[in-house]
């Protein structure tokens, strides 16, 4: 297998834009009619997934055993899918020949037998990770809808009772499908630590044209039934006691509301655990959807203190600007574990700010969902609040 040319071509592929998966896609659907019901009915934001799933595998085509968790992990999403090793079969297909279409003279023999090699590596590893997956749990779980709480103008909060046999860690993020939109499934991060009632509390932003948003938050009633798939990430799932250090923008608030949920059970147990600084940030006031509960849990709790964070208001009597500038600017930052969750300028710039403050880099973590989605746009479109 020619790594080197497998990043090439792919390189020359992915230059082409749209044309390329749309091709893809239509030559499935054209030569295998019966898998099209598994897909979304809008493709737009598939064909992005796709891609960008490709390009972080292909990147690494010198060395795949540092990607084997990252494709592992796919093979066990894609069960929600229904997906069956044959359908891998019929994927590569029309893989291979979407390629054969776009590079042209670039398709010799080596690059066909480089790319068919590649293929075979990867379909096998995701079989075997859903194989080995389906042994332990299902392919996914049905919870119901307890209320849907509007917190904030775009802002609603989800409760869901799940089954008793579903278990998670904090900080950790599912994959969520609502029966208003089905096959079209988004990243969620549950917002608390498991509870012996089995409810689960998800956040959702709302934004604007948002197929997946608009049908959670406008769309989901009480009573209702969604699916949840198998969690995912590990960045923010900590155990230990050493001090914490949570920043978060927007709805990324949800799965450091989780890990805070945790220490605070901790504390009640024990008697003792981390203390945790979180900085909550967006772009107006009241978009500060939590921020009741956060500061009264800061007025009862000694181990815990809340910063939330505006950038749009300069009225605003508390912290504005960016939410990494204000963590990073705060006498808590350096010694403590970071973890940071929300859009990915977010992310970055509070990364660099944080390093720049002095933070090491391994002592701040964030999940990176390159190619499976962002688990802080649960729509799948970027969100800017909170980076501020």
């Amino acid at each position: 297998m020619d790594s080197s040319a497998l990043k090439r071509t792919w390189s020359m592929a992915a230059s082409l834009g749209d044309d390329v998966p749309l091709y893809f896609y239509s030559h499935l659907f054209a030569t295998h009619p019966e898998v099209r019901e598994m897909f979304p009915v809008a493709m737009g934001a598939q064909r992005d997934k796709l891609f960008a799933a490709l390009g972080h595998i292909i990147s690494h085509a010198d060395r795949l055993n540092e990607v084997e968790g990252f494709i592992g992990q796919l093979g066990r999403d894609h069960r929600r899918f229904s997906v069956a090793p044959e359908h891998y079969s019929m994927v590569g297909a029309s893989f291979l020949a979407t390629l054969q279409k776009f590079l042209g003279p670039e398709w010799t023999d080596e690059v066909a037998r480089s790319w068919s090699e590649a293929y075979g590596l990867i379909a096998k590893v995701m079989v075997v990770a859903a194989e080995d997956s389906s042994d332990e749990t299902p392919p996914w779980w049905e919870g119901e809808v307890l209320s849907v709480d509007r917190r904030s103008l775009d802002v609603a909060v989800l409760d869901v009772r799940m089954p008793q046999d579903f278990t998670f860690k904090p900080g950790q993020a599912v994959a969520v499908e609502v029966p208003a939109l089905p096959r079209t499934w988004r990243y969620l991060s549950p917002a608390n630590a498991p509870r012996a009632d089995g409810i689960v509390q998800f956040h959702v932003q709302l934004i604007p044209g948002g197929l997946f948003s608009t049908a959670a938050v406008r769309r989901t009633s009480p009573g209702d039934t969604i699916r949840v798939g198998i969690p995912i990430g590990d960045q923010l799932a900590v155990d230990g006691h050493r001090d914490l250090l949570l920043i978060g923008g927007g709805t990324g608030l949800a799965p450091l509301s989780a890990v805070l949920d945790s220490v605070a059970a901790q504390w009640r147990d024990t008697g003792f655990g981390p203390r945790v600084d979180l900085f909550h940030g967006a772009r107006v006031p009241w978009n500060l959807y939590d921020q009741s509960r956060l500061a009264d849990l800061a007025a009862r709790e000694p181990w815990f203190s809340f910063h939330p964070v505006v950038s749009d208001d300069p009225t605003f009597p508390g912290l504005t600007g960016y939410v990494g500038s204000a963590a990073a600017a705060h006498g808590s930052s350096v010694g403590r574990l970071a973890l940071v969750c929300g859009s990915t300028p977010m992310v970055r710039h509070t990364v660099s700010e944080l390093v720049a403050a002095g933070v090491p880099r391994d002592d701040i973590r964030y999940e990176d969902y390159t190619g499976v989605e962002d688990n802080s746009s649960p729509t799948g479109e970027d969100q800017l609040e909170g980076t501020r």
